[in-house]
C-alpha cells in the first residue's frame, strides 16, 4: 500500500516543483514587463502599450496552462510540460526582444 500512495505523492511533489520553477521564471519576466509598461504609459506610447498587452495575454495563457497541468492525465504530463516550457521560452524571448526595441526607441527619442 505504501508504494501505491508514494507514487502519486512523488508525482504531485514533482509537479509542484515544476510549477514553482515556471512561476518564478514567469514572475521574473512579468516584473520586466511591468517596468516597461510603466515607462510606456508615462510616455503615452500606444504601440508599446499594445505590444505589452499582447505579452500580458501570453503570460495569462502560461498561467492557464499551469492550472490545467494539475488536471492533466499522467500519460500527458510530459507533453504538457514541454508545451509550457516552449511557451515560457517564447514569452521570455518576446520580452527580451521588446526590451531591445523599447530601449532603441527610447534612445532615439
Amino acid at each position: 500500500m505504501a508504494n501505491t500512495q508514494s507514487a502519486p505523492q512523488t508525482q504531485n511533489a514533482t509537479l509542484k516543483a515544476y510549477e514553482d520553477k515556471i512561476r518564478a521564471q514567469v514572475q521574473e519576466a512579468k516584473a520586466k514587463l511591468d517596468q516597461f509598461e510603466a515607462k510606456a504609459k508615462e510616455k503615452k506610447a500606444q504601440a508599446e502599450i499594445t505590444a505589452l498587452n499582447t505579452l500580458n495575454t501570453s503570460k495569462q495563457e502560461i498561467d492557464r496552462k499551469l492550472q490545467d497541468l494539475k488536471k492533466t492525465n499522467d500519460a500527458h504530463v510530459a507533453h504538457a510540460k514541454a508545451d509550457i516550457d516552449a511557451e515560457v521560452a517564447k514569452f521570455k524571448a518576446s520580452i527580451d526582444d521588446f526590451a531591445k526595441k523599447f530601449k532603441t526607441q527610447s534612445a532615439t527619442k
